[in-house]
C-alpha cells in the first residue's frame, strides 16, 4: 500500500499539521498553554529540534506565542489566522518593472535563506515580508534553519550552493567571528546579504538596524523623564554584535548628557536558552532572581533598559516579586515587543523596522545577482513606541530607598 501524502512529509511538518488541526478544531482555545516541549517530544516521538521547528511554524502562522521558560500559549484558534500586520501597515504598491527585474525575467530565480531562529518578539515579521516580497518579484525562497548552531549554518550554506541557488540571505548565528563558509562567499563573490548583523572586516553587504542610534534614542527618553540611575540588562556581549552596539548607544547618551554611569546597575551576562525545557526554566528563574537582587540592592535605580524583549519580561517578573510598581517606582524600556503580547503588557520599546529589513534583503540580493554593486552596510532606524512602562522619575526619599532595599511594606 503506498504511503499517504502526510507520511511522506518531514516529521516536523507532520507534527505542525497535526497541532494546527487541533487548534482549528478547538482542542486548544485562546489563552491555553500547549503541552510542554518534553510532552510533545514524547507524544510525537521526535527530537527537540523537530519539536521546535514545528512550534516555530505555528508561531510564524500566528497561532501561538512562545515565552522563554514558560511555554507556548495559543493566541488564535479556529480558522487560519489572517495577516499579522497592523492596520497601519501598507501593502507594497505595484511598481513599474525595474532594470533588475527585466534582467532577471528570462530565468526563475531561487534565493537561499538561512535563519538562525525567529520568534514573536523578533524575526517573524521580517520572514513574512521576505516571502511577500519574493512573491511580488516572482522569485522563490528556499529556507533552512541553523538553530544558533554554527556548524548547521556552514552546512546550510554549502548545501544551498550545491543545490544551485542564485544568491543567499543569511541571518547569521550569534558571534563576533564569521564562519568560514561566509568568508568563502566573499572570496567567490557569490551574491549574498547578511541580515540584522554584520561582521567587521568583511566585504559582505548587510542590512541591519542602527542599534547605536536606537539605544541612544531609548536612553534619551529615560533621561528626558528625569532618570539618572538607569539599570542595563543584556545577553552576553561577546555573542552578539547588535548588543555591543546597543550598549555603545546607551553609554554615548549618558556621555552626551553629562550623566555619570554606574556599572553596578548592569547585568550583561544573561542567557536563557537551554538544551531542555527544564534547563530553560531554570535559567529564567536564575535571571529573575538576579534582577530582583540588583533592584533590591540598588534602591536609587529608577529605570531599567532591557536590550532584548525577553529580558524585559524577566525584569517585569522580578519587579513584581520585589513589590516594585511599574512605572511609578521603576520605568522599564526594551527593544521590540510583539503585537500579540501588547495586550498582555504594552512596554515602551524600540521597534525595529522588520518589514523594511525583509523587503530590502530580497530586493538587494537580486541586485547583486544582476551584477550591481551595493554599499557595504545599510542601516535602518528604529521607532520609539510609547507604552505604559515608562514615566517621570520618582523623587525617592531616604525612607523609600530603605523600604525597597529591605523589602518591607
Amino acid at each position: 500500500m503506498p504511503d499517504s501524502p502526510l507520511s511522506l512529509k518531514p516529521r516536523y511538518e507532520q507534527m505542525y499539521i497535526e497541532l494546527r488541526s487541533r487548534l482549528q478544531k478547538g482542542v486548544y482555545g485562546v489563552g491555553d498553554k500547549l503541552p510542554s516541549e518534553k510532552e510533545l517530544m514524547k507524544q510525537f516521538d521526535v527530537s527537540r529540534i523537530t519539536s521546535k521547528k514545528a512550534l516555530d511554524m505555528l508561531v510564524q502562522e500566528g497561532y501561538i506565542v512562545r515565552q522563554p521558560g514558560r511555554g507556548s500559549f495559543v493566541i488564535h484558534a479556529g480558522d487560519p489566522p489572517g495577516e499579522t500586520y497592523s492596520a497601519s501597515t501598507k501593502a507594497p504598491e505595484p511598481q513599474e518593472q525595474t532594470g533588475v527585474q527585466r534582467r532577471l525575467a528570462s530565468k526563475q530565480i531561487v534565493i537561499g535563506l538561512i535563519m538562525e531562529d525567529f520568534s514573536d518578539s523578533y524575526g517573524k515579521e521580517m520572514l513574512a515580508e521576505m516571502e511577500r516580497t519574493a512573491q511580488r518579484l516572482n522569485v522563490y525562497l528556499l529556507m533552512r534553519m541553523s538553530f544558533s548552531q554554527p556548524d548547521i549554518e556552514e552546512n546550510a550554506i554549502r548545501s544551498l550552493r550545491e543545490y544551485g541557488v542564485d544568491g543567499l540571505i543569511i541571518y547569521p548565528t550569534r558571534g563576533q567571528s564569521f564562519n568560514p563558509e561566509i568568508l568563502r562567499l566573499v572570496i567567490d563573490r557569490f551574491p549574498h546579504i547578511l541580515v540584522d548583523r554584520y561582521f567587521k572586516g568583511t566585504e559582505s553587504a548587510s542590512i541591519s538596524t542602527d542599534n547605536v542610534e536606537a539605544a541612544r534614542k531609548g536612553t534619551n527618553h529615560l533621561l528626558d523623564l528625569g532618570h539618572r540611575h538607569i539599570g542595563l540588562l543584556a545577553s552576553k556581549v561577546m555573542d552578539n554584535v547588535a548588543i555591543e552596539e546597543r550598549i555603545e548607544g546607551f553609554v554615548r547618551a549618558h556621555a552626551e548628557r553629562g550623566v555619570i554611569l554606574d556599572r553596578s546597575y548592569w547585568l550583561t551576562d544573561m542567557t536563557w536558552n537551554g538544551e531542555t525545557e527544564a534547563e530553560e526554566q531554570e535559567r529564567v528563574r536564575v535571571n529573575v532572581d538576579t534582577i530582583q537582587q540588583m533592584v533590591e540592592h540598588q534602591p536609587q535605580m529608577t529605570a531599567i533598559f532591557a536590550m532584548q524583549y525577553e529580558l524585559a519580561l524577566f525584569a517585569k517578573e522580578a519587579l513584581e516579586h520585589a513589590g516594585v510598581k511599574i512605572p511609578e517606582q521603576i520605568s522599564l524600556i526594551c527593544f521590540d515587543s510583539p503585537q500579540a503580547s501588547a495586550a498582555l503588557y504594552p512596554f515602551t520599546h524600540l521597534q525595529q523596522d522588520q518589514h523594511s529589513l525583509g523587503r530590502l534583503a530580497v530586493e538587494n540580493v537580486l541586485k547583486l545577482i544582476a551584477g550591481e554593486t551595493l554599499p557595504g552596510r545599510i542601516s535602518l532606524t528604529a521607532d520609539l513606541i510609547h507604552g505604559l512602562s515608562t514615566a517621570p522619575a520618582p523623587a525617592l526619599s531616604e525612607a523609600a530607598q530603605v523600604k525597597r532595599a529591605t523589602g518591607t511594606d
